[in-house]
Order: structure tokens, then sequence, then C-alpha cells
């Protein structure tokens, strides 16, 4: 029998939505706890996990909202929440949960279903569903699944969306996903510019032993790579596409995010790193770009995607936002520079080859990490996408695993 599925929500405003959600899941046979988060009155409908229970775990320790207005007690709950679902998985208790809720309740619950971790199925029923739901989502595995009406009431239209969510939600509880040899996972980053190098090195490795987790770097997939670092899912990184660096700094539409790189001070997990695409600052159709780079040297990649060569100025302001991320690190980094070309779109030829802008990039790398005695930084006179640097990558990572 798979652990319990919890139902969480405001159960003060919507205590039958909650009920009801919990029948549907009983009927598949699956044991079901529900969760309330209300911070207005008291429960319409007696819960399981009564919220003080669940305020207890919060950072203050404090089982109440006295005091507080209504953002402030939301918050509250929303902060205890997270760390009462990660008690109950990590004890065993939790296997699945459901919340449902309208712009206060997915806010609310959908930061403590992200910290559940990815695999655990986990469904949000909410009236901005339809929207842009990123801030809700960010990089986990949350089923988001628009309620059409207002969470407001038991009706036609809202019985039958709740009970879809009930039986998709039940439906990963009983179907398991097919098994997978244990093996190491190792985390990548890939462009579409840096796939040559990128699909090198995954295929050597994949021979060697390793489960080979590639993502996009876009931004998110920087973000998604690094939380299953904090969720101890992979044992290794070869974050050779750090192109996101160049969105962060410069304003493109990929950005790193200010977290990126900071799961290397708490981990000591090796990583092999280098400066793929961050040759370029990437946007959307061509009339997306900002007017203040209009006369910037473009390269239109498809309708939907323009791409900027970056300047040396915005090479050497990339490589101090590097540098102060990295110079916290704590585990062995392999820094590898290709001399000759950090893209596809940067070789003899194409239209992004800018030899000077990129040895400000490398300079300032070299400069900034010299007192660091975890992290190597080395010069590769290749390019990225050459089997040299490709041959250099896998190397670089058997050494810093076996150092």
């Amino acid at each position: 029998m798979p652990n319990a599925v919890y139902v969480i929500g405001t159960m003060d405003t919507k205590g039958s939505e909650v009920g009801f959600v919990a029948d549907a899941i009983r009927k598949w046979g699956l044991s079901v706890r529900t969760v309330d988060v209300g911070t207005l009155s008291e429960p319409t409908l007696a819960p399981d996990i009564d919220r003080i229970k669940v305020l207890a775990m919060g950072p203050k320790g404090s089982a109440s909202l006295e005091g507080l207005d209504r953002a402030q007690a939301v918050e509250r709950m929303s902060l205890a929440l997270v760390e009462y679902l990660k008690k109950e998985y990590l004890d065993g208790e939790l296997g699945g949960a459901i919340g449902l809720g309208g712009s206060g309740g997915i806010s609310l619950i959908t930061a403590a279903l992200r910290a559940i971790p990815i695999g655990v199925p986990k469904v949000m029923v909410s009236t901005v569903a339809s929207g842009n739901i990123a801030p809700y989502v960010g990089c986990s595995d949350v089923f988001v699944c628009p309620s059409v009406v207002d969470v407001s009431g038991l009706n036609a239209v809202s019985t039958k969306i709740l009970t879809n969510a009930a039986n998709a939600l039940a439906g990963m509880m009983n179907g398991a996903a097919p098994s997978h040899p244990t093996k190491p996972a190792l985390g990548m980053t890939m462009f579409g510019v840096t796939t040559p190098c990128v699909t090198g090195v995954r295929q050597a490795l994949e021979e060697m032993g390793y489960d080979c987790l590639v993502f996009h770097a876009t931004g998110m997939g920087g973000q998604a790579m690094e939380g299953l670092v904090e969720s101890r899912f992979i044992e290794g990184l070869l974050d050779l596409t750090t192109t996101e660096v160049a969105d962060e700094v410069v304003g493109g539409v990929f950005p790193a995010g200010a977290k990126r790189f900071d799961v290397l001070a708490t981990s000591e997990i090796p990583c092999v790193m280098s400066v793929g695409a961050m040759d370029m600052v990437n946007f959307g159709a061509r009339h997306t770009v900002p007017e203040s780079f209009k006369d910037r040297k473009l390269h239109i990649h498809n309708s939907n995607v323009t791409l900027m060569r970056t300047t040396p100025d915005e090479n050497r302001r990339c490589a101090q936002w590097m540098i102060t991320k990295l110079q916290r690190a704590r585990g062995p980094i392999t820094l590898l520079l290709p001399t000759l070309g950090v893209s596809a779109l940067d070789a003899p030829g194409q239209p992004f080859h800018d030899p000077e802008a990129n040895a400000v990039l490398f300079e300032e790398l070299e400069r900034g990490l010299a007192g660091c005695s975890n992290i190597r930084v080395e010069r590769v006179p290749a390019h990225i996408n050459d089997a040299v640097f490709i041959e250099r990558a896998i190397q670089s990572f058997r050494e810093l695993r076996t150092s």
C-alpha cells in the first residue's frame, strides 16, 4: 500500500471541496489525510491534520496567528507547511499531495509542494493555473490543473474538475514509475550550439556506467539541475554550458537566477565547468530585442529566438558574477576554457567569432579564481565542440572522481 495522500486546503473556506477530493481518492483504496491551512476562521469540516499542528513546524515554532495581518498569516502558514510536508515525507508518511486554492492558496501550498522531492506525486488545482504558473511551479514537477470555476462550492463543473484531479493523483500513486537501473547520476547543461560537445561527453560517460541527465540551459534548466543536487539525486556535474550567466548579467530571457551556483557552496559534489555559449545573450523574436541593443551584433536563430553577441565588457562582468559564486564553492571544480571558441557560432567564419571578447572572459576568470585551492582553471587549445575538448572534459571528470 502506498503511503498516505495529503489533501491540503484552507478548510475555513474550502472544507467541502477538500472533503470531496479526499473521498474521491479514498475510492481508489488509498489512505488519505486532510490538512487545514486556513488562516481566517474555524474549519467548516474537521481536518485530519489541524492548522495548529502545521504551524508548530514553522520557523517561529508558534501555533498562533494572533496579531498578524492576512498576508503575514499566510506567509507564516506557508513556511510552516513547507517544514511539515518535508518532515512527513522523511518520516515515510507522505506518499503524495494535492492542494486546492485560489490565488492565495496556490502561493501558500505550492511552496510546500516544491519542497517535496521530484518524483513524488503532487497536484495543485487552482483558479490561476491557466496563467503564468512559473512562480508557483518553479523547477519542480507539480502538476497544475485549472479549476475553470472558482474553488468555491461543489457544482456541476467543480465536481468534474476535482474528480479528475483526484483521479490523476490516485493514478500517479497506483501507477509506480518503472524501475531504473541504479547508476550514479550526473547533471549536464546543453544548448543547441554546444550539442556536439555535450553529446560526446554524455555518450562516453554513459558507456562508463553513469546515468547522464541533460538540462537545457534556459535558466530553469540550470536551476532544475541544481535542485536535484540539493535533493542528493545528482552525484556529479558537467556544467559545460553556462550561457545562462550572460542572460542574467546582460538581461536576456534565459537568466541563470540569483542562486545559480550557490549549491556548490553547500555541496562537495565534483564539477567540471566551462563557458559554453557565453558568447551570446538570448531574446525572443527580433522585435522584442530592447531598443538599447538594436545596433548590436544580432543573429536570428529562428522566428522566435534572437541571439546577441556579448561584448568584452559584458564578458568581464559575466566572469566577475561567476567568480563571486565560485569562490564560495567547497568541492573540487575544474573550469575548462576552450580558446578556439565557446559555441557553434563562435568559430572562424561564424557570426559570433570574437577571440578578443573571449580573451577578456578567460583572463578575468583566471585572475579571480587564482587563489582558490579547490578550483583548477585550464585553457584547452580547442573549440568547445572539438574532439580534443570533449576528451579533456571526460578526463577531467574522471580525475575529479578519483582524486
